[in-house]
C-alpha cells in the first residue's frame, strides 16, 4: 500500500467547542466540516491549520471507542490518519503484509469519506486509519 499522504491526525478531547476555540486562537485553524455520527458515538470537527488538518473527536458517552479511550487515557492523540487512492485494494495489501485489522471492510466515516482502521499492535502502538474519499 501506498498512501498518497496524511489526511489528518485525530486528537480525543474532553469539550469539542474549547478545543475548537484553542485550535483557533493559538494556530489559526478553522473549522473545515463538524459532524455528529451517532453510529460511532463521536462528535467531530475538521479543522484546518495551514494546509494540514487535525480532528477533534469528543464522544457522545462515555461507553463509546472515543468516550473509552479518554476514560483510561485522557486527551490526547488518538489516531494518525492515511489518505489512499482506493481503500480496498489499501486493504488487501495490509492484509497481505501481515497487519491486523479492525475493519475488515471500509466503511462510512465522517465528512463523507470511506475509512478502516488498523490495530495498533501492527503499527507500534498507533491506532491507524486508511481514508479514501
Amino acid at each position: 500500500m501506498e498512501a498518497r499522504g496524511i489526511h489528518h491526525v485525530g486528537l480525543a478531547v474532553a469539550d469539542l467547542d474549547e478545543a475548537v476555540q484553542t485550535y483557533e486562537k493559538l494556530f489559526g485553524g478553522r473549522v473545515e466540516h463538524r459532524e455528529r455520527v451517532e453510529e460511532q458515538g463521536v462528535e467531530a470537527a475538521s479543522v484546518r491549520v495551514g494546509s494540514s488538518r487535525v480532528e477533534l473527536l469528543a464522544a457522545l458517552g462515555d461507553d463509546t471507542p472515543v468516550g473509552r479511550f479518554l476514560a483510561k487515557r485522557g486527551p490526547g492523540m488518538h489516531h494518525v490518519a492515511y489518505e489512499v487512492d482506493d481503500i480496498r485494494s489499501a486493504l488487501r495489501d495490509l492484509e497481505a503484509e501481515g497487519a491486523e485489522l479492525i475493519d475488515a471492510e471500509p466503511r462510512h466515516g465522517m465528512f463523507g469519506l470511506e475509512v478502516a482502521f488498523v490495530h495498533p499492535d501492527s503499527v507500534h502502538g498507533v491506532l491507524t486509519e486508511v481514508v479514501s474519499g
